[in-house]
């Protein structure tokens, strides 16, 4: 069973966290105008429906209704170099191990008075797809196989419908607050060539096909000083992830085991934003966010069988030493006339992963460079352009393999972002 518990575990990884461009497997892609200003300011700037992702109290500054939907366009390059038995066999090197990604949103806010809004959202927070299937059939001298327990393809992928509502109390302070209704799904194959006297076999290590709903929520506030400066801050409550479905594996001494749910449990967000109009054509804007990937601490299987036989009903895979995550990011929106407005950002995102790495977790701090524009088509119709360049590291790591032992690689994940969007008020 113990080489099980290890191949069963960097499956378990690997479907929940394989590179996102942003820490752990987090996304940073709700919308074209928060990709244009690196999400500076997005929690309180309101100036337009797609507010609804990061915080509902903002909604209470809308005086129409309003809606937004968009797509974002991930163009994510993900290096896995290198890949190196401890004795200095070289399995080789994948260079775009990642899948671009089209990733929509869609925002409908609606004020009933002045003290009263609704709004309904769907957008994703986390998700991702990668591929190192090449590298696992490589056998160096016809005798040592690949690690093909930490190689292999992976498809996940959530949305979060978002039903929110917010209170005025008074010109300065309201607060809001929602309920999100997470569906995520999973697929995960793990396999490759294995040596033999008859020649390299094919085995299938790890077949998931899982998907799951769990319900979180958020809270949020807004403070206006003024017309011209405001702050805001939201917090999100993610639940424990229960995906369920066929999750089998092969085990070369317990024989096929198989597994109805997994267990992910997902970090929670906390952000505090400004905005501040500092004349009339420039406004500066910021945001500090923590994502508590502390939580991210074990991950479980549940009602497994050997053979057909129940075994124990919960399995602890894995104790995680992953970091909690800080983003900050400043931008500019300078409005250029009735026609456009243009913006810019930067921000720092900062890796994860300590002292425990891997292949499937190219983790690393990353450096957001944005550019946006808004073109106002009429009074009550906009479009928004947003682009960003995401910068990783280089980093060395060290796995183990339980089939071949110690694993070193080096790994690094860039992206870039193009986003479109469409607004109407009504």
């Amino acid at each position: 069973m113990k080489t099980f518990n290890k191949t069963l575990l960097a499956a378990a990884i690997t479907l929940a966290s394989t590179q996102t461009i942003a820490a752990g497997f987090q996304l940073n892609s709700q919308s074209a105008t928060g990709i244009g200003r690196a999400f500076a300011g997005d929690a309180v700037i309101a100036d337009n429906a797609s507010v609804l992702s990061r915080n509902p109290a903002a909604m209470a500054m809308f005086d129409e209704k309003q809606l937004s939907m968009g797509l974002t366009y991930a163009d994510v390059e993900v290096q896995v170099s290198d890949v190196t038995h401890s004795t200095g066999a070289n399995y080789g090197s994948v260079d775009d191990a990642a899948e671009a990604k089209i990733i929509p949103n869609f925002y409908y806010v609606s004020p009933v008075n002045d003290k009263f809004a609704y709004g309904v959202a769907m957008f994703s927070n986390f998700g991702t797809g990668t591929d190192t299937t090449e590298l696992s059939n490589n056998i160096i001298g016809g005798l040592l196989p690949a690690p093909i327990d930490l190689l292999g393809k992976t498809e996940v992928t959530t949305i979060n419908f978002n039903v929110s509502a917010s209170y005025r109390f008074n010109d300065h302070f309201s607060v809001g607050a929602g309920v999100d209704i997470i569906y995520g799904e999973g697929t995960l194959t793990r396999g490759g060539a294995t040596p033999s006297l008859g020649g390299p076999q094919h085995v299938d290590l790890v077949d998931v096909d899982a998907d799951g709903v769990a319900f979180g929520g958020i809270v949020g506030a807004v403070y206006e000083f003024n017309d011209n400066h405001r702050i805001g801050a939201s917090y999100r409550y993610s639940p424990d992830f229960k995906a369920t479905g066929d999750i089998s594996m092969t085990d070369p001494v317990a024989g096929a085991i198989k597994f109805d749910e997994i267990n992910i449990p997902m970090p929670n967000i906390f952000q505090v934003a400004g905005f501040h109009q500092l004349t009339e054509r420039f406004a500066l804007h910021y945001t500090a966010q923590l994502t508590t990937w502390g939580d991210f601490h074990e991950i479980t299987v549940h009602d497994g069988t050997i053979g057909g036989n129940p075994v124990a009903p919960e399995a602890s895979l894995k104790t995680y030493a992953w970091d909690d995550s800080w983003l900050f990011s400043v931008g500019g929106t300078y409005t250029l006339n009735d026609s456009w407005t243009l913006r810019a950002g930067y921000m720092h995102d900062t890796g994860v992963v300590g002292e425990v790495s891997s292949i499937s977790i190219p983790d690393s701090d990353r450096n957001w460079y944005t550019a946006g524009a808004t073109y106002n088509l009429s009074k009550h119709t906009s479009l928004d352009f947003g682009i960003a360049f995401v910068r990783g590291e280089d980093v060395g790591l060290i796995e183990n393999s339980a089939l071949v032992g110690d694993i070193h690689a080096t790994t690094r994940s860039d992206a870039t972002y193009y986003s479109m969007q469409y607004n109407y008020k009504f």
